[in-house]
């Protein structure tokens, strides 16, 4: 019995090694079409080398950053994603978030991408390319926003110079302006009176 668990295991392990092997074939074959810039036969190779080792993170990593290079930003984005929730190696996850940060500031998701950068430097802090790259996307985060505060400030201005209502004026302006009103008033009243006087009082038509 001994003997035959011994075999069987064996015999996975051996094959395990084998489909390694060809992984490893493909993703030479891959690396040499990708140093030739071409782009589309590389991407091939990795995906048969991920075929035939599911959880090759070399090939994996290779993938998007090939996919990345043909402007399929969003494949390569899942790709990384995907890999950097099951990877435990940390040297590869600080590339895996970094690669990330690159995209994502790409295409703008600065907050996103500030998060990329700070998790690759968690996984290893002497990045200095993920250091930088974080740098800018700050500078570019608080740069993006500042316009933003200048607009919401000038919409609020008219609002608050409209809007002196009574119950925001002191009890001083407020007697001051029903002082105006009275006196407004009382010229009107005056005004009516002299009129009706001169009508009553003017030339009338002549008797015949």
């Amino acid at each position: 019995m001994k003997k035959l668990i011994l075999m069987i295991l064996s015999f996975f392990s051996l094959h395990a090694f084998a489909q390694k092997e060809k992984a490893n074939s493909f993703i030479e074959k891959g690396n040499k079409y990708y140093r030739n810039h071409e782009m589309t036969l590389a991407e091939n190779e990795y995906k048969k080398a991920l075929a035939a080792d599911p959880g090759n993170e070399t090939a994996g990593f290779n993938l998007a950053n090939t996919l990345y290079r043909q402007n399929k930003q969003i494949d390569a984005a899942r790709l990384l994603l995907s890999m950097s929730s099951q990877s435990n190696n940390k040297s590869l996850l600080a590339k895996i978030f970094y690669n990330q940060g690159v995209i994502l500031s790409k295409q703008k998701n600065l907050e996103q991408s500030i998060e990329a950068y700070k998790n690759a430097l968690r996984n290893d802090a002497t990045d200095k390319e993920a250091r930088e790259n974080l740098q800018k996307a700050l500078l570019e985060l608080k740069q993006k926003k500042q316009p933003e505060k200048k607009e919401n400030k000038k919409q609020q201005k008219p609002d608050e110079q409209k809007d002196k209502s009574p119950s925001s004026m002191s009890q001083k302006e407020v007697s001051q302006r029903l002082k105006l009103l009275e006196e407004k008033e009382r010229e009107i009243k005056k005004r009516v009176q002299k009129d009706k006087a001169n009508i009553e009082g003017g030339a009338k038509g002549k008797d015949w």
